[in-house]
């Protein structure tokens, strides 16, 4: 059993009467709810006003795939839970960071750059799988496309990743690297950028299977973790 921690702000869905239409419960009950179809997948949810962001370290011991959503509170974010949780990915639990957590303090920490990029309101985008023998590209179409999405543009400040699985066009003509993999310490990480809070995005079966495909890939090799250590020789 993979157990899942789905973390979001949860701002949006309370303050803006048209992305609660899109998320009555918020972005992480939506993700929670299909990921929860999945026999071998325990799901918790967390979101920011918790105590501790409710990321505390017994949460974080008891998890072994983190996904993160964030956007309108990442300097809000608390420092000691960042490095909590950074900790946490070089032990080896998982992380899925989509769309606008690639700006997060933990993705920040995680990658070692500005991850800055350009960015737009309101476009088509075309997600092309560049990647489909990647285990995350697993049952997913060559293309899906999305009516509505903000634009994420090159240049993208992350370092090299291990694998590029999803590569969007969007309809100004910008391309992205959409779907990422890396490695930190022990962790797997897979950074996702279609999501945008004012777009159903995560209703769309093709992006439930990604995200699907993502834990599973991010997902330790044994529930127990293990720790980094450094021995004298």
């Amino acid at each position: 059993m993979i157990r899942v921690t789905v973390w979001n702000e949860f701002k949006h869905e309370r303050e803006y009467e048209g992305i609660r239409a899109i998320y009555p419960d918020g972005i992480h009950m939506c993700i929670a709810k299909f990921l929860g179809t999945q026999p071998d997948l325990e799901i918790r949810t967390a979101t920011f006003d918790e105590p501790e962001h409710g990321l505390t370290q017994t949460v974080l011991d008891n998890t072994d795939v983190l996904v993160f959503w964030s956007h309108a509170l990442q300097d809000e974010f608390s420092d000691e839970v960042a490095e909590r949780v950074q900790q946490a990915v070089l032990s080896g639990m998982g992380l899925v960071a989509l769309h606008s957590a690639h700006f997060s303090k933990i993705m920040k920490r995680l990658m070692g750059t500005s991850m800055t990029l350009k960015w737009k309101h309101s476009q088509t985008e075309k997600l092309w799988c560049i990647g489909p023998t990647h285990p995350i590209a697993q049952g997913v179409p060559s293309m899906i496309e999305l009516p509505e999405e903000e634009m994420y543009g090159e240049y993208f400040d992350i370092p090299k990743p291990d694998d590029v699985v999803f590569a969007g066009w969007f309809s100004g003509g910008q391309v992205f690297r959409s779907g990422c993999t890396f490695t930190r310490g022990l962790g797997k990480i897979f950074y996702f950028q279609p999501g945008h809070e004012e777009y159903p995005i995560y209703h769309n079966p093709d992006i439930q299977r990604i995200i699907t495909n993502a834990v599973r890939f991010c997902a330790p090799a044994v529930s127990a973790r293990q720790t980094l250590e450094c021995e004298a020789l």
